[in-house]
């Protein structure tokens, strides 16, 4: 019989050199995603990405097959091994097919973490406050004003810790939506104030911040900052009430207090000192030192820094898992660690608003804050 002759396509035959260099740089591109991954994609996937990488730079398994024991080599072996005689362009591809479908699932998980249905606590306009894996957040939320403290946002501060306090959660996290943690007070408070009404605005004023900070000094349960950028003047200050500081790299940590004619507070004035020695705390509150994260670290005032591109997840893991431990012994351990120092510290922070108030009425701190207005009109 006479055979008949079949005809296909060249192009389903091969690659073009064009469609192979989009391969690799699919390939390439996939391998950057996979370290940017927030959520483990657990052992198995790690396995198949693992074989997939070997067989697409190196081709079918070549190595030597490991002994039983070593159970760790074994299961990569039996993965790599697994995939047989694959090219290494369709491994390339499968490659970067599986992990952009890593992306995506990671993408649309951390959608669902951030949505309001997710433990979202209502009544905030200035924070973003969730409960969620036994973790209270509080969320600084005005990015476009670098997270600046005014009055609403302070009152709110107060009654997120209040809640956190009460609730079910094991840990609260304090951080900021943004580039900055919290470029601190927002100045527009002493903004359009009558000379007539200046001394009222400083009394409440004060009456406000010592509240602020006495929910800091008595809040029941660990109290940890998380970092994730610029902070400057109270929401540094009150760092040393917190159990833990993690920060990163990107992060800096200044009080400008004497610039704008004012004093120190949030207990600065005496943890700052005990913290990292008399000369460095008044380097940074009476002459205005900008620290880096690593250098917060080594004075004392963080507890850890971390690189930024991984810091949000490496954080999160270990919060998690702090989260998980018994609730009620880290509150009765927290207090054991901080019951000999709350009344010297409710007087420290008395002591420093009644400053404070002092400061806020004098000439040389309206002039300083006057000056800043202008030149921040001229930039």
């Amino acid at each position: 019989r006479p055979t008949k002759a079949v005809c296909i396509p060249a192009i389903h035959l091969h690659m073009t050199a064009a469609t192979m260099q989009v391969s690799e740089k699919d390939f390439q591109k996939a391998q950057e995603q996979l370290k940017l991954l927030k959520k483990d994609p657990g052992n198995e996937t790690k396995l198949k990405l693992y074989a997939l990488f070997k067989q697409a730079t190196e081709g079918p398994c070549n190595a030597p097959k490991p002994g039983m024991l070593d159970f760790v080599k074994k299961a990569k072996w039996d993965a790599w091994n697994s995939l047989g005689n694959l090219s290494q362009d369709n491994a390339r591809q499968k490659y970067a097919e599986l992990v952009s479908s890593l992306v995506s699932a990671d993408s649309a998980s951390q959608k669902k973490d951030a949505s309001p249905e997710e433990g979202r606590h209502d009544g905030y306009e200035t924070l973003i406050v969730t409960t969620k894996n036994n973790i209270t957040k509080i969320m600084f939320n005005r990015p476009d004003r670098k997270n600046a403290i005014n009055h609403q946002m302070y009152r709110e501060i107060i009654k997120a810790l209040e809640e956190a306090g009460k609730n079910d959660s094991t840990i609260a996290v304090i951080t900021g939506n943004g580039d900055y943690y919290s470029s601190g007070n927002d100045l527009n408070n002493f903004a359009n104030v009558q000379p007539a009404e200046m001394e009222k605005m400083a009394k409440d004023g004060a009456v406000l911040l010592k509240e602020f900070v006495g929910h800091f000094i008595d809040f029941p349960k660990p109290l940890i900052a998380v970092v994730n950028g610029p902070a400057i003047g109270i929401c540094v200050t009150v760092l040393g009430l917190c159990d833990l500081v993690y920060a990163s790299d990107r992060a800096t940590f200044h009080s400008p207090f004497s610039q704008l004619g004012q004093s120190p507070e949030g207990c600065s004035s005496y943890l700052f000192p005990k913290i990292m020695g008399l000369a460095k705390a008044s380097e940074m509150l009476l002459f205005n030192k900008k620290l880096t994260a690593a250098e917060a670290c080594a004075q004392g005032l963080v507890t850890e820094v971390f690189p930024d591109r991984s810091f949000q997840k490496e954080v999160w893991a270990r919060l998690e898992a702090y989260a998980s431990l018994p609730k009620n012994s880290l509150a009765v351990s927290k207090q054991l660690l901080r019951s000999t120092e709350k009344e010297k510290l409710h007087a420290v922070n008395s002591r420093e608003c009644e400053v404070l108030t002092e400061r806020w009425l004098s000439d040389e701190c309206v002039n300083a804050i006057v000056s800043f207005f202008q030149k921040k009109s001229k930039l």
